[in-house]
């Protein structure tokens, strides 16, 4: 039995498939992890779009939103930089939806018309609830507008801080390089204060409308007989 045992084992194996000395675990793949992260990104969005509702945006802190979704305050940040940095990234992504729509327009369309029609149908769908979008974060995030000084001011910086996108998408649009042409500037800040005109006016209830894309829809066609600049396209058809 000791010989059978000490004796070599004469079993091969295909190349590339010898026997190794112990089944090492399958690490998780960079998808699963991905997709864990997602998730709870996803969750702690929830929770705080929930306790903002519920409390108001003041009242509810970054501890509650990590306790609503069992992970720790420490998980929070690895994910957003305050409870305000919630609220952003759902405007973030309506502003990547909206530019998008404003890339899809036929390049024959003026710039002003180009970015009503697009920025209009991105709205409507956040408020209708199209093609995955969140009415209710919308309505949320309108409601906290008009009840938070804090969050309709952080609103308003990270507007700004999208001019200089804007200035892009609106310079490629016309055909020219904003470095030595303003109107795409100009543009772009008016642009910017249309929608937050839009909000001021429909809060207020000094317009009747029920809907901000329709009050952003009529300041915006009020702009299209000033400075609705031709696209590049019309421009180079036109004759000398």
């Amino acid at each position: 039995m000791k010989e059978l045992l000490a004796e070599p084992s004469n079993v091969s194996y295909p190349a590339g498939m010898e026997a190794s000395p112990a089944v090492q675990p399958c690490a998780p793949t960079a998808g699963r992890r991905e997709r864990k992260k997602q998730r709870t990104r996803e969750a702690l969005v929830d929770s705080a779009f929930r306790l903002f509702a519920e409390k108001g945006f003041e009242a509810t802190t970054v501890e509650e939103i990590a306790d609503a979704v069992d992970v720790s305050s420490r998980t929070f940040f690895r994910y957003f930089a305050s409870k305000e940095d919630v609220l952003l990234t759902f405007q973030d992504e309506q502003f990547g939806a909206m530019k998008e729509a404003y890339a899809a327009r036929p390049a024959d369309e003026p710039v002003i018309t180009a970015l009503r029609r697009a920025a209009v149908s991105v709205i409507r769908a956040f408020e209708d609830g199209e093609f995955g979008f969140d009415p209710e974060r919308f309505g949320c995030i309108q409601s906290l507008m008009e009840t938070s000084p804090a969050v309709f001011g952080s609103s308003l910086e990270h507007g700004q801080k999208k001019h200089a996108e804007m200035t892009l998408l609106v310079a490629d649009r016309m055909g020219v390089d904003p470095a030595t042409d303003l109107r795409p500037h100009v543009v772009a800040a008016v642009v910017n204060g249309v929608f937050h005109t839009a909000f001021e006016l429909l809060s207020s209830g000094i317009v009747r409308a029920e809907r901000f894309s329709d009050v952003l829809s009529e300041l915006l066609l009020s702009l299209e007989d000033g400075i609705n600049f031709p696209a590049a396209a019309v421009e180079a058809s036109s004759p000398n």
